[in-house]
């Protein structure tokens, strides 16, 4: 049951990102997912190294969306998304 909601958490991670950055009519569900998994990751790596405390819920879903659309930017530039 954990895994579904890691995978669910994700997934609203990533759309939110996306509708943030515009590319949400380019993602799909998987892309989402991932996007949201992987930017979370990369936000709470990034979050301590530029002195962001991670104090609270709403802290951290901020964190984890700030990393997502850093993570779309990235993939941006790449050309991944247009």
């Amino acid at each position: 049951m954990d895994i579904i909601v890691f995978l669910v958490i994700g997934g609203v991670i990533g759309w939110v990102a996306s509708i943030l950055i515009g590319t949400n009519a380019q993602m799909g569900l998987i892309a989402n997912i991932v996007v949201g998994i992987v930017g979370s990751m990369l936000g709470f790596w990034l979050a301590p190294k530029l002195g962001i405390a991670s104090d609270g819920q709403v802290m951290h879903y901020a964190i984890a969306v700030g990393g997502a659309v850093l993570l779309i930017l990235v993939l941006k530039v790449l050309k991944v998304f247009k």
